[in-house]
């Protein structure tokens, strides 16, 4: 069907590409752990230089902006959670982790999740099978090596699957995913219309700091969001889940957050939610076992 336009496509066509990979039946439990009202999961997606070296950015300079991350700012958000009281997931690229292996250390030493985020957060959507299952597997075994435990879930560093991701996740046994976007709530992803039991967690871009504090010197993209108006979209975002009893999902970058003039947005929603009654706050891991109903809260 490569020479006919989308427009151009039968049915079978159209409808075999949506439904590879679907959404399937809601996993929110009907009662949180505790008889909590709502789920709060924070992330960090740990990147550091991983992206830059994927585009074989090499300079000093450039390099110097992931290395922020590692250096100054993992530290501060590990003080701030631990003054919180919040356990976070951590999804770490398998050479930012070889990068920085004391950091893998401080985040299980904490009691934080570790997830998998690809290798060197290579754009997973245009790999092979055979490239994708080696890349992850040597991402799970990395990652186990340096924390001591094997991670249970993943994060795809393109926040995407390619026609194999659904097919190796699966393969290398993970419990749960956090890579798409079809609702706010955990669901059981569907494989051509088929049951996986693999768990979705879903992320957004509205819930991810990345696309309002974003910065490329030479494309002209800059930070274009203040970050007052964040918290206020994420204290919105958290008041919605709320009301429906359901889960608040957040995905920051420490490079990212982790600057003087933003973090203080994540202090503030961390104590804005605390002020509510009735919140459970637990790693994507303690959410997806709630969701298939294996609380270890």
């Amino acid at each position: 069907m490569s020479e006919l336009e989308p427009w151009q496509w039968p049915e079978e066509v159209w409808r075999t590409i949506v439904e590879e990979v679907r959404a399937g039946r809601s996993l929110t439990p009907a009662a949180w752990p505790g008889g909590a009202k709502v789920a709060v999961a924070i992330s960090f997606d740990s990147d550091h230089e991983t992206p830059l070296l994927r585009d074989n950015q090499q300079t000093p300079g450039t390099l110097s902006t992931g290395e922020y991350g590692a250096r100054v700012a993992v530290p501060r958000l590990l003080r701030l959670l631990d003054e919180s009281g919040v356990k976070a997931s951590f999804f770490v690229p398998a050479v930012s982790a070889l990068l920085h292996p004391g950091e893998i250390d401080a985040y299980t030493a904490a009691g934080h999740e570790i997830g998998v985020h690809g290798w060197i957060h290579e754009r997973n959507t245009l790999l092979s099978y055979e490239n994708e299952l080696d890349l992850i597997g040597r991402s799970l075994d990395t990652l186990e090596h340096l924390s001591g435990t094997r991670p249970a879930g993943i994060r795809t560093p393109s926040w995407d699957f390619s026609p194999s991701t659904l097919t190796v996740v699966r393969e290398l046994g993970f419990a749960y995913d956090s890579s798409l976007m079809a609702d706010d709530e955990p669901y059981e992803i569907l494989a051509a219309g088929e049951p996986t039991g693999l768990v979705e967690i879903p992320v957004e871009w509205i819930r991810d700091d990345a696309v309002y504090f974003g910065m490329s010197r030479y494309a002209g993209l800059r930070p274009y969001t203040p970050p007052a108006d964040v918290l206020e979209l994420w204290k919105r975002e958290f008041d919605g889940a709320y009301a429906d009893g359901g889960l608040f999902q957040l995905t920051m970058h420490p490079s990212i957050i982790g600057h003087r003039s933003r973090i203080w947005i994540l202090r503030e929603l961390l104590s804005y939610i605390a002020g509510h009654d009735g919140v459970w706050t637990a790693t994507h891991q303690q959410i997806a076992d709630a969701c298939l109903g294996k609380d270890r809260s």
